[in-house]
C-alpha cells in the first residue's frame, strides 16, 4: 500500500485538520463530533440540511457544504457510517428554527443511525424530515443495504434541495422537492480497479488485466457482473442502457447529466467518457440540459467512473443554475 498517510487511525482527523486549514474561511470544524459546518450560525428561518456518511468519497459530503448546499456534514471513518451522536450534534446547530432535513444515502448504517438521531432530536423539540436516496440500477439489494445503494444522485440532489432551501423553501416542501428528485435519478457505474482501505492495506477486491467490474457501489461492493475489459465507446454504453431502460425516459426528455470519477481515473478519460455518453444520449433522443464530469462521489483510489442522470424540468434547471458557493462545487 502506497498512501500518504501518517497511522491509518488517524487519516479521517487529520484530513479534518487539512480540510480546515485549507477552508478555514468558509468552514467550521467540530474536531471532536466530526462534523463540518458553514461559518457562521444558522441563519433564522432557514431549512438546515445535514448529510454524511463514511470518509472515503470525498468531495461528498464535507465539500459540498457552503451556500446553497449542505449546512453540515458528518464523517464517519473511513467507509464506516457516523454515529447517531454526530448527527444529532450537527442537527441541533443547524437548526434555525425551521427544521433540519437529513439526506441519508442508501446504506444500512447510515439510514439506522440518522433514523436513531432524528427520533433523539424530536425529543428535543427539534423538527427533522429525511430523504433516502436509492438510485442505483446495478442492484435491488446488496452486501450493505435493502433496496438499492445511494449513489450519484445524492451529489444533484444536494445542490437542487441546496438551493432551495437558500430561497427559504419550508421543510415540508423541501421533503417532497428531494422525494422527486430521487424518483426521477437514475446511477450506474464501473471499476477497472478495486480501491485500498487505509485500514486493510490491501485491494479490497482483485481484478484481472483484462477485466472490468460492472455495476459497484462506492465502497468496492461486488457489482452486477464481472465482465471483458472493454474501449470507452463499449463501457459506456454498458452504463448508460441500464440507466435509460430503468426509468422511462422518452425523446425530447431533459436531463443533468454526471460522468463521475471514482477517485483513481485522469480527467481526461472522464471526459473522453462523457463524450460517449452524450452520444449515446443524443441517440437516444435526450437532450443534456446540463452536465457535471469530474470526481465528485469516489470510492479512494478506485479507477472507474459511474453516470448519472436526472429527469430535469424548467423548475430543477433554475434550482441547478442559482448560486453554489463550496470548496467542491462553486458557481454564481
Amino acid at each position: 500500500m502506497k498512501k500518504l498517510i501518517n497511522e491509518p487511525a488517524d487519516v479521517v482527523s487529520q484530513a479534518l485538520i487539512g480540510i480546515e486549514a485549507a477552508h478555514g474561511d468558509r468552514l467550521r470544524i467540530d474536531h471532536e463530533h466530526k462534523v463540518i459546518y458553514r461559518n457562521g450560525p444558522p441563519r433564522a428561518g432557514k431549512v438546515g440540511l445535514v448529510s454524511g456518511g463514511g470518509t472515503g468519497h470525498e468531495p461528498l459530503h464535507g465539500g459540498y457544504v457552503g451556500v446553497g448546499m449542505l449546512d453540515a456534514a458528518c464523517c464517519g471513518e473511513v467507509f464506516t457510517s457516523p454515529v447517531p451522536d454526530q448527527m444529532l450534534a450537527a442537527t441541533a446547530a443547524v437548526d434555525g428554527g425551521a427544521g433540519v432535513l437529513h439526506i441519508v444515502k442508501n446504506y444500512t448504517g447510515d439510514v439506522m443511525n440518522f433514523e436513531m438521531a432524528a427520533e433523539l432530536a424530536a425529543d428535543n423539540g427539534t423538527e427533522v424530515r429525511s430523504i433516502v436516496v436509492d438510485d442505483d440500477v446495478a442492484v435491488q439489494d446488496s452486501l450493505y443495504t435493502a433496496g438499492r445503494r445511494g449513489v450519484g444522485t445524492t451529489v444533484l440532489l444536494e445542490k437542487l434541495v441546496g438551493a432551495a432551501a437558500e430561497s427559504g423553501r419550508p421543510l415540508d416542501q423541501l421533503l417532497e422537492l428531494a422525494t422527486r428528485i430521487n424518483s426521477v435519478g437514475r446511477s450506474m457505474g464501473l471499476a477497472l480497479t478495486s480501491c485500498t482501505v487505509p485500514a486493510a492495506g490491501r485491494p479490497t477486491f482483485e481484478l484481472g488485466d483484462d477485466e472490468m467490474e460492472l455495476g459497484i457501489g462506492i465502497h468496492g461492493e461486488p457489482g452486477r457482473s464481472r465482465v471483458p475489459l472493454a474501449s470507452a465507446a463499449e463501457a459506456a454504453q454498458l452504463l448508460v442502457d441500464p440507466v435509460l431502460g430503468d426509468l422511462p425516459y422518452g425523446t425530447g426528455d431533459a436531463v443533468i447529466a454526471m460522468v463521475n470519477g471514482m477517485g483513481g481515473t485522469p480527467l481526461l478519460e472522464l471526459y473522453l467518457m462523457y463524450g460517449e455518453v452524450h452520444r449515446l444520449l443524443q441517440q437516444a433522443g435526450i437532450h443534456v440540459a446540463r452536465c457535471l464530469v469530474g470526481n465528485y462521489i469516489t470510492s479512494l483510489d478506485m479507477a472507474g467512473c459511474s453516470v448519472t442522470l436526472v429527469k430535469a424540468d424548467e423548475e430543477l434547471l433554475a434550482l441547478w443554475d442559482a448560486p453554489v458557493d463550496t470548496p467542491a462545487l462553486r458557481w454564481s
